[in-house]
This record gives C-alpha cells, structure tokens and sequence, in this order.
C-alpha cells in the first residue's frame, strides 16, 4: 500500500438530491443550484466523513448514496497510517463528535477541509464549503440533516473504535476485526499478541535508530523512513494481524497518556481569569468604531469567556477578528492573547483551533514572536503553555502538517518550537519562567511524530544554554526534566549532553528532585 511517493487522497463529492436540485432549484430557491454537496476523503482505501452521527469509516463509495457526483484528486501524503489514525480518534472524540455537528457552521466539508489539510495541505472547493448557508432553507436543512444520520447502517450495523463510527455492512471482514480487537481486550490469551506486538513496535523503533546512526538524513529522507516503516505494518487498514495491533498499540497509547500526566502534570498559568481578560479587552477597545462583524465577535468572546458558553458560539469571523487585533499590535493584542490564554484551559477550546487550521491566525503571529514587544511575547507565551491542560489542544500544538505564512513553509510543531527556545534564552525573567514551562510541557508530552527526533536536539540545545547561565532551582528542574525525556526521544540527545555540557551532574545537591532528574539522564549519557 504504501511506497515513497506516498498514498493518494481523493475528494469525493456526493449530490444528496440526486440531481434534483438542478432542475427543481429555480421553483424552491429562485435560482438554480447544480447539486447539494456532500464530500468525503478517501485515503488508506477507507473513506471518512462527518454527519450527525459523528466520524464515520467505510469502504469507498458504499454509503447509501452510491458512486460519488465527482471524484477530486487532493494530493499526496506522506503522514503515517498510525499518526492518521490517531488524528482522525482525536477528531472523532474532540471536535467532531456527534452532539457538534452543525449543518451550517460544522458540517462533512468542514471535516473533508480539515483532514485534507491535514493529509496533504489540499482545499476542498470554496463554494462546497460555503453552500449551506448561502443556498440552503431552513426546511431543506432539516431535511438534509436527516439524511446524513443514514449514510451509514443503524447502530447495530455498525461499530466503534475510539469514537469512530465503521460500517460492518460496507466491509464484512471488519466486524470479525473489532470483534477480535474486543477480545483481544479481555481474553489473556491475547495479552501475549499484545506482548509481541508492542516487541516488533520497539524492534523497529530501534532499527530506525540504527539506521540514522549510520546516516545523516534530511528531513524528507525521515519522512519517507517513517512512511517505509509505519504504513506496511498498519496494513492498510484492511483486516489482518496488524490492523489488530494497530488499535492495541492505540489503547496503549491512551493507557500511557493518562499514566504521564499523573507523572508529569503539565505546568499551567491557572491565575489567567477570563471574566477579567474580557473586561481588559473591552476597555482597551473603548473608544474605537467595530464593524458589525467585529462587533459579534466581541459579543461571541464575551458569551464564551464570561457566560460560560460553549466554543460552538465562536463563529467563522471570530479568528479573523482575533488576527486583527494581534496585527495592530499593542494593548488591544496582549489583551486579545491573555483572553485566549484564558480560553486555552478549556476542555474545547480545540474546536476553536482546529478553525485556525484555516487562516493560522494565532501561529502566524506567533512565529514572529522575536519581533514583537515583550508583553506580546509574554502572553503568547502563556497561551501555549495553557494550551497543554487539556491532551486535544496540546497535540494541535506540535502538528506536523505544513502551511505557508509569508512565503515559508511552517508547521505547528516548528512555531512551537521556536516560541519555546525564544522564550527559554530570553534575559527576561518572567519570560524565561514561561519558556522553561513551555519546555518542561512539549518534552514530557512524549509526542512521536516524523520530526520530532530535529526538535529534540533544537530544544536539548537550548536547555543546555539555559543551564549554562546556572538558574535557579525551578529553572533548572525543569530544564533537567526536559533533558531527561528528550533522551528518552532521540538517541542524539544524550550525545549532545556529553559533548556540549554543562555536566548535568553539576546540579547534583540542588534539590531531591533535581537529583532525581540528574539520574535519569545520566541513565543515557554514556
């Protein structure tokens, strides 16, 4: 399935009236429309799509509508089968579950947008995208909505893994797969599957750590590397012993999730009030003439901050409005950031973000952090760190997808980044104290992704200059915390420690637990 020029992602693009709306439109709307759209991506031979029932999986083209209106070549990916996986869970579980499904403003082409850009930075077209609100009445929507709930068999011809909804009727073998995989969760026979499956995970791992050894690699030669290794053993998503690991390898990967956050607690600015954000913001907007939009989008912000609403009432023009405000720079943008800071510790705050995958509005800005006022860097600061109270938001932080921003090609993982180092290496204090949160948050969050291994040695340099200036006992335990994980990450790490120091052993004395942090690394570091 999978080979160096990646795996194809389609567009398919379904009529939901059959071509009725083309010759019946000018009776019922006044204009003719040529279809109503539905899309689905189609990629690793499954196709996904969102409706009222949340995320759905099936055998490409086998919903209740037939063969698609059109089929649309998005592009090429490169993203790994199981990253993919993971992605579409964390969707499916996150902003995509059944009760936020919105015709109008949160819809299938809303996902198709998404997960395409995910996949390959592709679009799906603009007036797919737009139609509901622009062509659709009220009692057609309602009509609509209940259509979409049946493109897909009932309950009980369908299952479940990590919120996704798969056909069982569109692929026959796959209720025998989740059937294995529910056995495989409580029969102890299982359990040695399990053993060796997570066995071949580190064996392969290892592999690919050998092979970079001996090696100095680019980061598209990592990224086919990771494909070459990764895709074969999810298998396509076809039935099989390795699609069965695959969704082991997951529940470990939540089962792990959950024991590392009991372990290393995620450092949080907690003291960021939104009621008094709001309030900052509204006074350092006095006096200036908002436009209608602008207008409703202060309103929105204000009913989610300060009455308690839930992020479905942010509406499209809400991150543009927010990207305005941080353009102009100044009071009104430190004001703007701390709210959102504030916005950031909640648990769906990532409905918001996963917006931002459109106009990048908040990580624009944040890549040019160095450019900015200290106050500016300082609250940016502080959203970032929030953003990690909750797995969802955090993991939209390090994304790997590109995007384009003034000609360059970024990514979250690599704004994230820089913002850290910048704010790790500053001689401001404050902000220094956020750097070193930042760092302590994105190194044990033990994320895996194709170019993780480059963060590690950035962010290991970085640490190892903070630890240079000899800083204070908190500075220090995080950095060393940092360090400890990212050895743990890269083999490069621990090679880095010894040869650019500070010994780490330096520190040994300073507290219990930087002691503790100090046996850790010294574990790698040979």
């Amino acid at each position: 399935m999978a080979s160096e020029e990646g795996v194809p992602v389609e567009l398919y693009i379904y009529d939901l009236t059959n071509g009725l709306a083309s010759l019946l439109s000018p009776a019922i709307i006044g204009r003719q429309i040529e279809g109503v759209w539905h899309t689905a991506v189609v990629v690793y031979e499954r196709e996904f799509f969102y409706g009222g029932a949340g995320v759905t999986s099936c055998a490409p083209g086998s919903t209740q509508l037939g063969a698609p209106h059109q089929v649309e070549r998005l592009g090429t990916t490169f993203v790994p089968f199981q990253v993919f996986v993971d992605y579409i869970q964390g969707l499916a579980t996150t902003t995509y579950t059944p009760s936020l499904y919105r015709l109008l403003e949160h819809n299938c082409n809303h996902f198709s947008e998404e997960v395409a850009q995910f996949l390959c930075g592709a679009h799906v077209p603009k007036h797919i995208v737009a139609q509901p609100e622009r062509d659709l009445p009220p009692p057609l929507r309602r009509a609509l909505a209940a259509l979409l709930d049946t493109l897909v068999p009932d309950a009980d011809q369908a299952v479940y893994a990590d919120g996704v909804r798969h056909s069982r009727r569109a692929s026959p073998d796959f209720l025998t797969l989740n059937s294995q995989i529910e056995e495989a969760r409580v029969a102890s026979a299982e359990l040695e599957a399990r053993r060796s499956s997570l066995a071949e995970k580190l064996a392969r791992k290892e592999r690919r750590r050998e092979r970079r050894r001996r090696r100095h690699a680019g980061p598209d030669d990592e990224m086919a590397e990771a494909v070459e290794a990764e895709l074969p053993a999810a298998a396509a998503a076809a039935p099989g012993p390795s699609a069965r690991d695959a969704a082991l390898d997951a529940d470990e990967r939540a089962a792990e999730e959950q024991r590392r956050r009991a372990r290393d607690p995620p450092i949080i600015f907690r003291d960021i009030d939104g009621v008094q954000e709001f309030e900052k913001l509204s006074k350092a907007l006095e006096g200036e003439t908002l436009s209608g939009e602008e207008q409703q989008s202060l309103d929105e912000l204000q009913q989610y901050l300060v009455q308690g609403e839930g992020s479905w009432v942010l509406g499209d023009d809400f991150l543009s409005f927010i990207g305005r405000l941080l353009a102009g720079g100044g009071a009104r943008a430190v004001a703007a950031l701390r709210c959102v800071a504030a916005a950031a510790r909640r648990d769906d705050v990532a409905l918001l973000l996963h917006q931002d995958r459109r106009h990048h509005a908040l990580l624009s800005y944040a890549h040019a952090l160095d450019t900015r006022p200290l106050d500016e860097q300082l609250a940016t600061g502080l959203f970032m760190c929030n953003l990690f109270e909750n797995t969802s938001s955090s993991e939209w932080l390090l994304y790997i997808s590109e995007w384009e921003a003034d000609g360059k090609q970024l990514s979250n993982i690599r704004v994230t980044t820089k913002v850290c180092v910048h704010c790790l290496l500053s001689d401001d204090a404050e902000l220094r104290d956020v750097g070193t949160a930042l760092l302590y948050n994105v190194a044990t969050k033990e994320v895996k992704t194709v170019v993780f291994d480059e963060v590690c040695v950035e962010l290991c340099m970085a640490a190892l200059q903070l630890l240079g200036g000899a800083p204070a006992e908190p500075h220090a335990w995080r950095a060393l915390a940092a360090l400890a994980r990212l050895a743990q990450h890269s083999p490069d790490v621990p090679q880095l420690i010894a040869m650019v120091g500070p010994e780490p052993a330096a520190y040994r004395g300073t507290s219990p637990r930087v002691d503790e942090q100090i046996d850790l690394i010294l574990q790698r570091v040979k």
